[in-house]
């Protein structure tokens, strides 16, 4: 029986699912299982530190210590774009952490899976992160705010929102921003000033790499006066004490990860090994390690006490969800008006 949504999984949960498990593969004892088992999860490419650090060795130690099976684990990282499309060609994979539930989306069709996302725990989302701005250390350009990224002279980084997740978020930051503190000011949201705002800025993006991790990296080694990224990635490298500073914006998105079960294809067994692998995502020790990679828990707040408040958050609800944001304000405002203009 699938456990509650919202409801956290108790400390049980892993002993009652090996015996699930057991059940439905017709084993009777630990030593009929298979020495070994597999899990392949494919994710957008800034979920990797936590995943191969904490999360899946965590959980691999919990598994063979209630079973007796050695579980590998088979990842694969690239931008939220190319790890959906993928999968989507028939790449094998067991799991799909995303960087937007637009993704999650287009991989619910009958030849990749029927996994009812939404469903899980938090409506599927595993973590979260706002969108940040990194710039160079004593902040020689003077930036405070998205729209000071239009200023003469600023050279940005940007991953490239036709590939990336944080390319598409780090679009809807920037112009959403301006819609909500329009709002604020006169309680009418300004799309005028919301699409000028954005198209002066990217006047000044100096390149679009293909993912949050290759913008970090073309950023870490020298290039460009600012980066549009997530938090976490901004917080990591503060960690490593590189020159840098991070700029919160006074309004900014919270970006919200979803996860998938790829189910084409699985067997009952795999398919329940897999579902409580996904369903630990959400779980104290997970979620501790979220939080230890700089990502924000969902499920306990007060891990969230060490970061910056943001003094105007918003959602992608709040620009109508994904299904509204996307074609209009990432298709139509930056594709169709700003870049095909550039």
């Amino acid at each position: 029986m699938p456990f509650p949504r919202n409801v956290k999984v108790n400390p049980f949960a892993i002993m009652v699912a090996s015996l699930l498990i057991l059940g439905l593969t017709g084993c009777r004892r630990k030593s009929d299982l298979a020495k070994e088992a597999s899990i392949t999860v494919y994710g957008f490419s800034v979920v990797k530190e936590p995943l191969e650090n904490e999360i899946f060795p965590s959980f691999q130690r919990e598994w063979q210590a209630k079973t007796g099976q050695v579980l590998n684990f088979t990842p694969s990282f690239a931008g939220s774009e190319v790890v959906t499309n993928q999968i989507i060609a028939g790449v094998e994979a067991d799991v799909a952490i995303l960087a937007i539930e637009r993704n999650a989306d287009r991989l619910v069709r009958p030849d990749v899976t029927r996994n009812e996302w939404r469903k899980l725990p938090y409506g599927g989302i595993v973590n979260r992160t706002p969108i940040v701005i990194i710039v160079r250390q004593g902040n020689p350009k003077r930036i405070r705010d998205f729209a000071d990224l239009a200023n003469p002279g600023v050279r940005l980084i940007h991953a490239d929102p036709s590939s990336s997740g944080a390319g598409q978020w780090g679009l809807l930051a920037m112009y959403g921003a301006e819609l909500i503190k329009s709002e604020k000011e006169t309680g009418a949201r300004d799309s005028r000033r919301a699409f000028e705002t954005l198209r002066r800025i990217w006047k000044n993006v100096l390149a679009t790499p293909e993912s949050a991790r290759q913008a970090r990296t073309q950023f870490e080694r020298g290039e460009g006066d600012a980066l549009v990224t997530y938090e976490l990635e901004a917080l990591q490298l503060q960690s490593k004490g590189l020159p840098i500073e991070v700029v919160t914006p006074r309004a900014t998105v919270f970006c919200e990860h979803p996860v998938v079960i790829i189910d084409h294809g699985m067997t009952p067994g795999k398919y329940a090994l897999v579902e409580l692998f996904v369903r630990s995502l959400w779980e104290p020790t997970a979620q501790r390690a979220w939080v230890n990679a700089h990502f924000r828990s969902v499920t306990d707040e007060s891990l969230n006490d060490r970061f910056p408040r943001i003094e105007l958050p918003f959602f992608v609800k709040d620009l109508g969800g994904w299904a509204r944001a996307y074609p209009e304000i990432i298709e139509n405002e930056w594709k169709q008006r700003i870049q095909a203009g550039k």
